[in-house]
């Protein structure tokens, strides 16, 4: 199994919609779609942040989550991993509705407050400036409740400091049952960028057992995949993190599963084998589907 490598396809996303990409999904007919896609091409998880319909503002209300999270759990096999972030402004309230509400088998909780910024590294043009707040009270609380609902934590680390407030927050409140599972951030403005030295940074200051993903953001997505392929971690990708299936000449990815074939590729070339999602539920610890 250690050569097993599992595929998360992060579908939708906070900030991307289909003005960006027509394959962003808005609808829950498009989400069961886009994560039928993702399945086929060798996705075991999909990550899924919530949206309204018309708009494609992203959303929490129950009866929209519930569509799609049932759709999603009809048509297909996948893990289903729900978003507590939300969006940077999202009041906490917001954000813990998912985990409240359903019992996906993974959910993301963020362990650090940071900037959240979309920019322009050409031009220095900043878009979007806004602070991501993810105070040590709020990772407690929603670790409880995910332990409580035995949801499997994927703890966002978008800076190695957010790895050591995990450890400080385990070491005084085990606050979340061990191995615990990383997703490594890259890219975005606010957190680390990605080269070798930070990379291995980041993997130097993971609890020892921990399994992890990495996660590059526009250029960096498949870099990343590549890179934590190749040092035997899991692999991130999908419209939320780039619309592109080709960044460098700016070809917009036709779907997920557009974006999760070419992960898959990517991880064959590394000599490792696609995981499967009940070998999914293996490697990172997860019960066994009723």
């Amino acid at each position: 199994m250690k050569d097993k490598v599992v595929i998360t396809a992060a579908i939708s996303g906070a900030a991307p919609t289909r003005g960006a990409n027509p394959a962003v999904p808005h609808t829950a007919e498009e989400y069961v779609a886009e994560a039928k896609r993702a399945e086929e091409a060798g996705a075991a998880v999909v990550h899924v942040h919530f949206r309204e319909p018309n708009t494609g503002a992203p959303t929490t209300d129950p009866a929209i989550m519930q569509e799609v999270v049932q759709g999603i759990r009809e048509n297909t096999k996948v893990l289903l991993n729900l978003s507590t972030g939300i969006y940077p402004e999202a009041p906490l309230e917001m954000r813990r509705r998912p985990i409240e509400v359903f019992t996906p088998e993974i959910a993301s909780l963020n362990p650090g407050t940071m900037n959240f910024a979309l920019v322009s590294h050409k031009t220095g043009a900043i878009t979007y400036d806004f602070t991501f707040a993810n105070p040590l009270s709020a990772s407690l609380e929603f670790g409880k409740i995910m332990t409580d609902k035995c949801i499997k934590p994927e703890l966002e680390c978008f800076d190695i400091g957010h790895i050591h407030n995990v450890i400080f927050l385990e070491k005084h409140y085990h606050f979340i049952p061990t191995p615990m599972h990383f997703c490594l951030i890259f890219g975005v403005m606010g957190g680390v960028p990605f080269n070798s030295d930070i990379i291995n940074s980041y993997l130097h200051a993971l609890p020892t057992g921990s399994t992890w993903v990495g996660l590059g953001v526009g250029p960096f997505s498949f870099p990343v995949a590549m890179m934590s392929a190749c040092l035997g971690g899991h692999v991130r990708v999908g419209l939320e993190d780039c619309l592109f299936v080709d960044y460098a000449h700016k070809v917009l990815a036709k779907s997920n599963g557009e974006l999760v074939e070419k992960a898959v590729n990517i991880v064959k070339l590394a000599g490792r084998d696609v995981a499967t999602p009940d070998e999914a539920r293996v490697l990172l610890s997860l019960p066994a589907r009723a």
